[in-house]
């Protein structure tokens, strides 16, 4: 259970901001509060400075793929307080085309956040400085942490010695993916005959017991 230092932030945060904030919510003893892209400055502005809550730590930025809602995306913040001993998650919705804006003139620290955040999610931060790819190559194609995106990726690279250079082709399995069923080697023996066995009747679907408890 959250303790009553956080309770007593959440409703204050809350109160403060009651037409910013359209809720709050405790997941496992943590305090996450959800405001919207239009509000998104004014929320943060409000945690880094007031007194009450001083979240003067970006800790992170993240993003959660939901590819069945309208909304799919979830943009997560992460701040923490020394001052209060306290940390807290704020979450907005967005869509594909939304404009997030950026939050580098609050939190230098959101700089590379975004980035990264742009490279796996292509979301957009409306103003940042430098958006550009920051894990993935330059001429990467999509955005890895989307649920739609493919496990292989779509292109592959080698260095080519003639070249003497690395080179990107498009992607080529060996073999394709396979389905495993999960079974043992004996649940999935049927239709066989084992070596010594030739004499016997062979089964149309696998062993089956006799009457008498021999082979069939």
């Amino acid at each position: 259970m959250p303790g009553d230092a956080l309770k007593d932030l959440a409703d204050f945060i809350e109160e403060e901001l009651e037409d910013a904030v359209s809720k709050y919510v405790f997941e496992k003893d943590e305090l996450v509060v959800y405001t919207t892209a239009q509000n998104l400055d004014r929320v943060l502005h409000f945690l880094r400075d007031d007194k009450q809550t001083r979240f003067e730590v970006l800790v992170d930025i993240t993003a959660v793929d939901y590819p069945e809602r309208a909304e799919r995306f979830e943009v997560v913040y992460t701040l923490l307080s020394l001052k209060q001993n306290h940390r807290i998650r704020l979450k907005l919705n967005a869509a594909e085309d939304t404009l997030i804006p950026t939050v580098t003139s609050i939190y230098s620290s959101a700089g590379w956040f975004e980035r990264e955040v742009w490279d796996m999610y292509g979301i957009m931060f409306e103003g940042h400085p430098d958006l550009r790819r920051i894990l993935t190559d330059y001429g990467f194609e999509g955005h890895p942490q989307r649920k739609d995106f493919p496990l292989t990726g779509y292109v592959e690279l080698r260095y080519d010695e003639e070249l003497k250079r690395v080179v990107y082709e498009p992607v080529k399995l060996t073999q394709d993916f396979r389905n495993f069923d999960y079974l043992s080697p004996w649940e999935g023996m049927t239709d066989v005959q084992l070596p010594g066995d030739e004499k016997a009747t062979k089964p149309a679907h696998g062993w089956v017991p006799s009457k008498k408890g021999g082979h069939s």
